[in-house]
């Protein structure tokens, strides 16, 4: 049921997409019609860094993903399929060792072939980095070369998820030029279709084709396969104000926009051919995220209190409105999925502000500050945060919005002395220790316990699909019952482009290899 549900997406992604006649072209034949043109792409801010280990922000990986690559990757139904190693690896009976071959000829940025060396530094330096990296560090026992293009990897116990924690673009395991390897990155060399040039901060982020760019041989799909750089140049421009965003797809100004606000979408539709609004279903769930390290969300009854004020149907109504754009359930996976489960489901939506009173006293809650931290870069974080501190108001808590642009917020989120309560989002995949980050060790929130912990070591250590879906279930319970983060419902993105940008496909990290400009 899991395939058939992201084949249902994606086909419906596909519907929404296709106008003209050129993206219905064998991707040959569609990049001998389009134009090598630079293609102007308005993101929502600047990114807080480019390093696409450093930080979980979709922003960085949508960006950086043109630059570095994986050992493998997602297809259009998020099947694994090898990206930079030939193949998918040999796994050893007892579930343990990893056999990993690299495919040979892969040109780095500097002009020289990608060797094991530059994996296993870049995998050494992701465990370092990035918070999936240091939880999956604490899984493995080794990690080494074998030889020129073979890499070895042998875990303590066996691991469902490896391969999905290597292939995801947000804090992405990037295989990079060892030699380029620094804290903080000052070259960013790569191997993907694209080549970092410039960047001006709060102007743009300039990628230029790289004509030595060692494609795939397979048909593209997803992000896997066959990448061709058709456009010159990408250049990355932020352009914080949502509506800015919109009146600048409608000028032309960019020839693609990202997330933009839903009740856009009529002036979008109405463009006169103007601009081509695009609605990506299953895009992802927005959730807030609980300090549990410092400060007054750190007691986990005053965050029960908290979940108990919430109506998360009213806050996806704020961030939203139009129901085609969300939906408000509890469950953390769509029904008919592997991993659907109604766990904990009496904890949500309950918007009962006497029962959290009551209960915020008996957790001895004296009336501090709730400090929460939201930007206005997305919109709807902005207008869900509105509501959630009035419904926080009505059980007597004392809440204070800190509204700041997003890589501030990001920044920010990574001390635990400033902040109690953050929103955020995130793609909605079929794996799920691949999101949220608080799944995983050291992510913002600090959530660590030994009911968390033996949960996910029963999910993680069972290889079989078919059990694995029960295990979720004693995940989600423990997360509804600790409260490190609060799961709000289901939203659908609006995008939009130009009808000159062709072979475009909405992706939860929008990617502009295969993409260019009619002619």
């Amino acid at each position: 049921m899991l395939q058939k549900f992201w084949i249902n997406r994606r086909k419906a992604v596909a519907l929404a997409l296709v106008v003209g006649g050129s993206a219905l072209l064998p991707m040959s034949a569609q990049a001998q019609a389009l134009s090598k043109a630079p293609l102007n792409l308005a993101m929502i801010a600047e990114p807080q860094t480019l390093d696409p280990m450093a930080s979980t922000a979709d922003l960085v990986g949508t960006i950086m993903q043109h630059v570095y690559e994986p050992l493998f990757t997602f297809d259009a139904n998020w099947k694994m399929v090898p990206m930079l190693a030939e193949s998918l690896p040999k796994v050893s009976a007892d579930g343990k060792r990893y056999s990993i071959t690299l495919r040979k000829g892969v040109q780095l940025h500097n002009g020289r072939e990608l060797n094991a060396d530059d994996v296993v530094a870049s995998l050494k330096r992701w465990m370092d980095v990035s918070p999936r990296g240091k939880a999956l560090s604490k899984e493995i026992a080794d990690l080494s070369a074998n030889g020129s293009h073979g890499v070895e990897i042998t875990l303590k116990a066996p691991y469902a998820p490896l391969l999905p924690q290597l292939a995801l673009p947000s804090g992405m395991a990037a295989i990079m030029a060892k030699e380029s390897i620094a804290t903080p990155l000052k070259e960013f060399v790569g191997t993907g279709p694209y080549k970092f040039k410039e960047r001006r901060p709060d102007q743009y982020v300039l990628l230029t084709r790289f004509d030595q760019y060692s494609a795939r041989k397979e048909a593209p799909s997803g992000y896997g396969g066959k990448k061709t750089a058709i456009a010159d140049e990408l250049r990355f421009i932020p352009v914080p104000n949502a509506n800015t965003r919109v009146e600048g797809s409608l000028a032309g100004q960019y020839h693609f926009a990202d997330l933009l606000p839903t009740e856009a979408l009529n002036r979008l539709e109405k463009s006169g051919g103007k601009t081509v609004p695009i609605l990506t279903p299953s895009f992802g769930f927005p959730y807030f995220v609980f300090n549990t390290k410092e400060g007054v969300m750190a007691s986990q009854p005053v965050r029960k209190a908290v979940q108990t004020s919430f109506g998360e149907g009213e806050m996806l109504a704020a961030g939203f409105g139009d129901t085609r754009f969300f939906v408000a359930e509890p469950n953390h996976f769509p029904k008919g999925t592997p991993f659907y489960s109604a766990a904990g489901s009496a904890s949500y939506n309950e918007r009962d502000a006497a029962k959290a009173k009551g209960q915020a006293a008996q957790a001895g809650y004296k009336g501090e500050t709730i400090r929460i931290l939201t930007s206005r870069q997305y919109d709807f974080h902005y207008n869900m945060a509105l509501i959630m501190a009035e419904q926080l108001k009505r059980a007597g808590f004392k809440a204070e919005l800190n509204v700041v642009d997003w890589a501030t917020l990001v920044q920010r989120r990574n001390d635990a002395k400033l902040w109690d309560i953050y929103i955020t989002h995130s793609g909605q995949f079929p794996e799920p220790m691949l999101s949220p980050p608080q799944l995983g060790d050291g992510a913002p929130g600090w959530w660590s316990s030994p009911a968390k912990q033996a949960a996910l070591a029963a999910l993680n250590q069972e290889t079989n699909p078919a059990k694995r879906g029960a295990l979720w279930g004693a995940v989600q319970q423990v997360v509804y019952d600790e409260v490190p983060y609060i799961n709000v419902g289901k939203f659908n993105s609006l995008s939009a482009r130009s009808p000159a940008l062709q072979g475009y496909v909405p992706s939860t990290w929008p990617f502009f290899w295969n993409t260019g400009l009619k002619n």
